[in-house]
């Protein structure tokens, strides 16, 4: 009869931390929290460079886009704000004003041009700036996580990142 008292141990052949023992969650969670800044960088990276192509394509054809003309209200203006923050997004450089810039563009062309045409963004064509908005929204919040200028410069550490990464806890930004 098995003991229900006794401490819970690893089954032979296993090796504390990994999947087959008893401790395995939480040491997943530890590589991850670990692997966070990280993750969060690629993030900010691949979205930079998804949102300033998105820019050239409209600023100078390319990227199988076609140019707006110089100057036109508001689609220019908005393809300026794209390869500008994208590019600043891309390279962790000022990440949460270039961010938060770039929500506000998208959040501007989901409701003026998109939303006006149905409800739904599947409806209406605008996933792609529901998207854009609220991927820069998280990165107003988190930071621009690893491999930024920002962390070249000594920008985006904030006090309280500062004292979570003191205590040990995961820090995004």
């Amino acid at each position: 009869m098995t003991d229900l008292n006794a401490p819970n141990t690893a089954k032979a052949g296993t090796t504390p931390g990994t999947l087959g023992s008893p401790d395995a969650p939480a040491s997943l969670t530890a590589r991850l929290n670990q692997a966070q800044p990280y993750a969060l960088g690629l993030f900010r990276i691949v979205v930079g460079l998804l949102f300033a192509c998105h820019g050239a394509s409209s600023l100078f054809g390319v990227l199988g886009g076609s140019a707006t003309p110089a100057g036109t209200w508001p689609g220019w203006y908005a393809a300026v704000i794209q390869l500008g923050a994208g590019i600043l997004v891309l390279a962790g450089l000022g990440t949460r004003s270039a961010a938060f810039l770039a929500s506000g563009s998208m959040a501007y062309a989901y409701f003026k041009v998109h939303q006006p045409e149905s409800l739904l963004p599947i409806q209406n064509g605008g996933e792609s700036a529901a998207m854009f908005c609220w991927a820069f929204a998280l990165l107003v919040f988190t930071g621009p996580g690893a491999l930024a200028l920002d962390r070249l410069f000594g920008a985006g550490e904030t006090t309280a990142a500062k004292a979570r990464e003191d205590r040990g806890a995961p820090v995004a930004a």
